[in-house]
């Protein structure tokens, strides 16, 4: 019935050939013409109006034009008509597509992300369980290294051949150690941590004994035990002895060569603790963090190809195994002390 200029130069239509020739319907896509039966139609019968409606109307060069529309049911002089108000939406149907493009992008990026990190996790356990295989298969030559060692030992060497026999069985059990530290951690990141067999015990004579041994071992080395309290619990005397080990090492490797090494194991009525302290370069405050982390090497100087940096690690988890904790104290005049707490 009546258009004005602005639609008429948005289609490319004059009014002539709009104003009594073609229905509104009749400028709509094809699916626009659905939705006006199916919707706009209807809804304009029972409500009376329609709001912020998008529609694709054809532009006489049979372009399509995005439009927002609305439109109000209306009796005007005992005809019902339609009064319609259409604004272009090019912007917005442009910024609707670089929303809907930047979803799927989004989507693309997150799909992607979430193959990296299946990926990245079974490369993880993949490298894992090849340190346990390698690890666990290791053990069988080294063992046999030691046993020829400890053979040749019993038939009369020489004071040279000695020293070599030991040079061999010093490095043979210090990579057996480095071994056993490897299963354990795989054991620790791929299971639920360090399984633990607890049987009954004086804790006192299972530290007293990793000492003796480790005395033999560290040749030179002033190592003391101190007892104090008394009493038994329950513990698991290979791993006690194992955590014992490896904070001795610890404070053998990076303790001052010329002062003694302290281990001091305390039984009290609800608890046990084992304590070792070296004297020497105190752990830097910015490396305490840290310490008990997997592959973390110590502090201060190089450790000569000591250890695989699990020692520590492997502390933390075998008291974690008993309920228990560790803990760190260092500085100039008192020394570092590593304690392990055990519950009673």
């Amino acid at each position: 019935m009546r258009v004005n200029a602005t639609l008429c130069g948005w289609l490319g239509y004059s009014a002539d050939e709009l104003v009594g020739k073609r229905k509104v319907q009749d400028l709509l896509s094809m699916g626009g013409k659905i939705f006006h039966q199916t919707h706009w139609a209807p809804l304009l019968q029972m409500q009376g109006s329609v709001s912020e409606v998008r529609l694709e109307l054809i532009h006489k060069d049979g372009s399509r034009v995005p439009m927002i529309m609305n439109a109000v049911r209306r009796e005007r002089a005992g005809a019902v008509v339609h009064d319609l108000a259409a604004f272009v939406a090019r912007d917005r149907d442009k910024f609707e597509q670089e929303l809907v493009a930047s979803r799927k992008r989004l989507e693309a990026a997150i799909e992607e992300a979430t193959g990296l990190q299946e990926e990245a996790k079974d490369r993880a356990l993949f490298a894992e369980q090849m340190m346990a295989i390698v690890s666990h298969d290791l053990r069988t030559p080294l063992a046999t290294i030691l046993m020829s060692a400890q053979v040749l030992g019993r038939r009369a060497p020489s004071a040279d051949q000695l020293r070599v026999l030991e040079r061999i069985s010093r490095a043979a059990s210090r990579a057996n150690r480095m071994v056993s530290d490897l299963l354990d951690f795989t054991r620790a990141r791929l299971g639920k941590g360090l399984a633990v067999e607890r049987r009954r015990l004086n804790p006192h004579s299972a530290v007293a004994d990793s000492v003796e041994e480790l005395t033999s071992a560290c040749p030179g080395r002033d190592l003391q035990h101190v007892r104090e309290g008394s009493g038994h619990g329950l513990f698991d005397v290979d791993r006690l002895a194992q955590l014992v080990v490896n904070l001795v090492t610890n404070a053998v490797a990076y303790g001052d060569a010329s002062r003694p090494v302290i281990v001091t194991s305390t039984a009290r009525a609800d608890s046990f603790s084992v304590s070792v302290l070296n004297f020497g370069t105190p752990i830097p405050a910015e490396a305490m963090p840290s310490l008990f982390e997997p592959m973390v090497r110590g502090h201060g100087h190089s450790n000569g190809g000591r250890s695989v940096g699990l020692g520590l690690y492997i502390v933390s988890e075998i008291a974690k195994a008993h309920g228990g904790s560790v803990e760190v104290s260092s500085d100039e005049v008192s020394g570092t002390q590593f304690t392990a707490h055990f519950p009673g």
